[in-house]
């Protein structure tokens, strides 16, 4: 009792300390907290895709491994390094249109999170992967279909990605423009995660690289475009398996190694580890782990799409706006 009298304010102040900085490490990390929502509207049948694509886009030619209409082709294909799988998708566009990202649950926030598989499916899409974490921050620009939903720049060594209307890509450093600057620009799509793996066609990332305290060899995931002559428009990404005695992973450098095979001229890192996953016509393409124990989709904050109808935003200028098929 004497000890309670004598200590009973430090008791006191260390348990409400404690309390507060258990809520603050829950509501960055755990504690899911809605801020705007988006409100999508797909074609009426998610089940097949086939039949919207045949009465949108053309002629839809498709097996397990690829996918071609009009305007859209997808073709996946399977590599090995000595101790790796990975998954390769060679997509080519005839617009930018077909390009669109997505909010897990069409909500914009902190730890709103959904699995690639579930916000594929809920969007009607052919291809799929994940994108960046950006609901585990409070800050870093976003941007998603041409809506400003974050504005506050994040202290980061690494450069954002912008993806603009007309599908090119670019990397940009926060503290270099504002979110307005970039939409006027004509950016509609903000990734912040990083690095910079392939600049001018050149790897950009030396072999010791890391994001943060992560380890070496890891799931990854990477997006990548290549130049055209003929106004398409071509991307490569790379979805790679990891944290198993089948595939330990890849490292940044080896990440940019094979994006640079492939002839891309810019290659961007997004969120990997249990987060890779890659979907293709209605099912996951790759070994999606957090932890090599299990295969399963982790959940996470937003996505990079193509669609398999044309997708337009409509005129917004702040969060909430929706969009729908044309």
């Amino acid at each position: 009792m004497r000890f309670l009298k004598r200590h009973g304010y430090a008791i006191l102040f260390s348990t409400i300390l404690l309390g507060a900085n258990t809520y603050s490490l829950l509501k960055v990390f755990v504690l899911p907290s809605a801020i705007s929502t988006v409100t999508a509207t797909t074609s009426s049948s998610t089940s097949s895709v086939s039949s919207t694509a045949s009465s949108s886009t053309g002629q839809v030619t498709q097996s397990d491994t690829s996918y071609q209409d009009d305007n859209i082709s997808v073709t996946i294909t399977t590599g090995q390094t000595s101790d790796t799988t990975y998954y390769v998708a060679d997509i080519t566009l005839s617009s930018a249109d077909y390009l669109k990202t997505a909010l897990a649950q069409n909500t914009f926030g902190t730890n709103i999170t959904e699995t690639t598989s579930n916000i594929a499916s809920e969007n009607n899409a052919i291809f799929a992967i994940n994108g960046d974490y950006y609901g585990a921050n409070e800050t870093g620009y976003v941007i998603k279909n041409g809506v400003i939903y974050r504005s506050t720049s994040r202290q980061s060594d690494y450069d954002d990605l912008a993806v603009y209307s007309d599908g090119h890509f670019e990397t940009f450093n926060e503290s270099d423009t504002t979110t307005q600057e970039l939409l006027d620009s004509g950016v509609v799509n903000t990734f912040a995660f990083g690095p910079t793996l392939v600049e001018n066609g050149k790897i950009a990332v030396s072999e010791s690289e890391e994001v943060g305290q992560a380890m070496t060899d890891n799931p990854r995931t990477a997006i990548g475009i290549i130049e055209t002559d003929d106004g398409s428009l071509h991307y490569i990404v790379i979805v790679s398996d990891g944290r198993t005695s089948e595939s330990s992973g890849l490292t940044l450098y080896e990440m940019a190694e094979l994006m640079t095979s492939y002839g891309v001229t810019t290659a961007y890192n997004l969120d990997g580890g249990g987060s890779s996953t890659m979907y293709f016509n209605g099912q996951v393409v790759n070994k999606p782990t957090t932890n090599g124990n299990r295969i399963s989709e982790r959940a996470g904050k937003n996505y990079w799409i193509s669609w398999n109808t044309r997708l337009l935003p409509q005129p917004a200028s702040g969060p909430g706006s929706s969009w729908r098929p044309s």
